[in-house]
């Protein structure tokens, strides 16, 4: 599993909602960009999202991840953000429209499962 940077590339499911990205820490970088930790995917603005219409709401922000922070390697007390980094977005319908990884922003650094 690759460790995500801040050139990752999260999208909604829809493929075309990019999330935006904003590290928090900078202690480590991997080809100096800063290491993605928790919660650095969660409560960011997802922009260009196609789905929309009269009852439909696109995908905006991600709420909280549900898969794909490290269990073995942490920075400065907050788990690593693996390319399996998953979790839900406020689109429609609720509860079922997931964000992704598309590029972990780096093809050098993994964390062995």
């Amino acid at each position: 599993m690759l460790i995500l940077n801040e050139m990752a590339q999260l999208v909604c499911l829809h493929q075309l909602g990019k999330v935006q990205i904003d590290p928090i820490q900078n202690l480590v970088t991997v080809e100096k960009k800063r290491v993605l930790v928790a919660p650095d995917p969660e409560g960011r603005s997802i922009s260009g999202c196609p789905m929309y219409g009269a009852l439909i709401k696109p995908c905006m922000h991600t709420l909280k991840v549900t898969e794909g922070y490290s269990t073995l390697v942490k920075i400065e007390g907050r788990q690593m953000c693996l390319d399996t980094v998953s979790g839900l977005t406020d689109g429609t319908p609720p509860g079922v429209v997931r964000y992704k990884v598309n590029f972990a922003g780096q093809t050098f650094v993994s964390e062995k499962s």
